[in-house]
C-alpha cells in the first residue's frame, strides 16, 4: 500500500513519516504542496489533453490549510479524474471549524484527523480507509471481469445471427440494436431448396442475461427443428416442447417468447405463417402502400405445455417485400397499436428494396425516446420476379 503525505510543514510530515514507520508502513513519499501531488499524480496544470496515468497510490493525507491551493480545492481537482477519483484522502487539520470539515467531507474527502496528531486516532483511520480501498479496488475488477465476458458473450451470440441471404428471386436483410450487452431477439433463416426459404424472428420476453441464454438455447435447437419439421405449425409447436423442457427449479417468472416463423415458396409464390403473439408483419405487394398484415393466430410459445395453432396462407403476384420486427420498434411510438403501425407503414412503403442506412436512421435513432428503450430487431425481406420455372 502506496501512502502519499502532503504538507506544507517539514515538521508535520517527519511526524507522520514516524507513526508510520512505527506502524511498519514504508510505501509513502511526500509533496510539499498541493501542486506538487497533481503532478505526482499526473494533473499537469494547463495542459490541453490532460489524461492522468493510472496511479499507484492508495491513500493521500493531505493538509486542508495550504498556500496557493489548500486542501479542499485539491480534493475537488482529484475528484475530476476517473483514474483517481477512488483514492480515499484523509484531511489533515488544525482547524475545528465544523463547516469547514463538512466541506471537506463534500469536496470528497473520506474522512480527517485533527492536529495534534493522535498516532492511535491516525492509523484507525488509515487502516479503515486502506480496507475500504482494497474492497473497491475488488469489487471494481469483479466488475470489469463481468463487463469483459458480456462482451465476449455478446460476441458469441451474434455470431449465431444469420447473415443476409441474396438469391435470385429472394433476399434477406436484417438490422439488431440490443437494449444491453446481451438481447433476447433472435433472427434466422434457411434455405429449404427448391426455391423455399424458412425464416423465424423471435422476442424473449425482457431483455438482458436470462432472456439472452434462453435465446442461446433455441439458437442451438433452431437449425435442426426447422429443417426436420419445416412446416410453421409443427415448427412452433416443436419449439413449445423443446423450451418447456427446460425445467428451472422454483422459477419465479414465466419464460415465454413471441415469434413469427414464415415458409416463402417463390415458385409457387406462396408464404406460409404462424404468427405466435408476435407483433404483425407486414407484406408489400407491387406498387400497394397499404400493406397485408400478418397477425397473431396463436398466444406466445413456453406459455403452455401445448399450442395450438391454424397456419396461415397468402399467395402473391408482383413482386414485394415483408417486413418482421420486434416490439421494440413499435414502442418508439407512443400510442395504441394502430398509430404504432402507421408509422411503420410509413418508413417501410418506399420501395422493394433493402435500403440499410435508410432504415437505420428512421429506426435506430438514440434520441428517439431513451425513457422506453428495448431490444430493436427488424428483418426484411424482398421477394423479386426471378426465372419461372415449370
Amino acid at each position: 500500500m502506496k501512502i502519499l503525505i502532503v504538507d506544507d510543514n517539514p515538521t508535520n510530515v517527519i511526524i507522520i513519516r514516524e507513526i508510520l514507520k512505527k506502524e511498519d508502513y514504508r510505501n509513502f513519499i511526500t509533496a510539499s504542496s498541493a501542486k506538487d501531488m497533481l503532478k505526482l499524480l499526473g494533473v499537469v496544470s494547463g495542459a490541453e489533453e490532460n489524461q492522468p496515468k493510472q496511479s499507484d497510490i492508495d491513500l493521500i493525507l493531505l493538509d486542508m490549510m495550504m498556500p496557493e491551493m489548500d486542501g479542499i480545492e485539491a480534493c475537488r481537482v482529484v475528484q475530476q479524474y476517473e483514474h483517481l477519483k477512488d483514492i480515499p484522502i484523509i484531511m489533515v487539520t488544525a482547524v475545528g471549524d465544523s463547516k469547514k470539515l463538512a466541506e471537506a467531507l463534500d469536496a470528497g474527502a473520506v474522512d480527517y484527523v485533527t492536529k495534534p496528531i493522535n498516532k492511535v486516532e491516525l492509523m484507525a483511520r488509515i487502516r479503515l480507509a486502506l480496507r475500504l480501498k482494497r474492497e473497491k479496488d475488488w469489487h471494481k475488477e469483479r466488475d470489469q471481469r463481468i463487463q469483459d465476458e458480456l462482451k465476449l458473450a455478446a460476441l458469441v451470440q451474434n455470431a449465431v445471427l444469420s447473415l443476409p441471404l441474396t438469391d435470385e428471386a429472394f433476399e434477406v436483410h436484417a438490422i439488431y440494436q440490443p437494449s444491453f450487452e446481451l438481447a433476447g431477439d433472435l433472427y434466422a433463416w434457411y434455405p429449404l431448396g427448391d426455391g423455399r426459404y424458412a425464416v423465424i424472428l423471435l422476442d424473449m420476453m425482457g431483455h438482458g442475461i436470462s432472456s439472452s441464454l434462453f435465446c442461446m438455447f433455441l439458437a442451438s435447437v433452431l437449425k435442426d427443428t426447422v429443417t426436420t419439421y419445416v412446416e410453421p405449425e409443427k415448427v412452433i409447436q416443436e419449439l413449445n416442447r423443446r423450451f418447456n423442457q427446460l425445467y428451472i427449479e422454483k422459477q419465479l417468472v414465466q419464460y415465454y417468447f413471441t415469434a413469427i416463423y414464415l415458409v416463402i415458396d417463390t415458385r409457387m409464390k406462396r408464404i406460409d405463417y404462424v404468427n405466435a403473439g408476435h407483433p404483425p408483419a407486414l407484406f408489400f405487394e407491387g406498387e400497394a402502400k397499404t400493406p397485408v398484415l400478418l397477425e397473431s393466430n396463436c398466444h406466445p410459445v413456453g406459455l403452455f405445455d401445448r399450442i395450438d395453432i391454424q397456419p396461415q396462407s397468402l399467395n402473391y403476384v408482383e413482386e414485394g417485400h415483408l417486413v418482421l420486427f420486434t416490439d421494440g420498434l413499435l414502442e418508439m411510438v407512443q400510442g395504441e397499436q394502430e398509430e404504432q403501425l402507421e408509422f411503420m407503414i410509413g418508413h417501410l412503403n418506399a420501395g422493394h428494396d433493402w435500403q440499410e442506412e435508410v432504415i437505420r436512421t428512421a429506426f435506430l435513432n438514440e434520441s428517439v425516446n431513451q425513457e422506453r428503450d428495448d431490444d430493436k430487431c427488424l428483418v426484411w425481406i424482398s421477394l423479386k420476379k426471378g426465372t419461372d420455372k415449370e
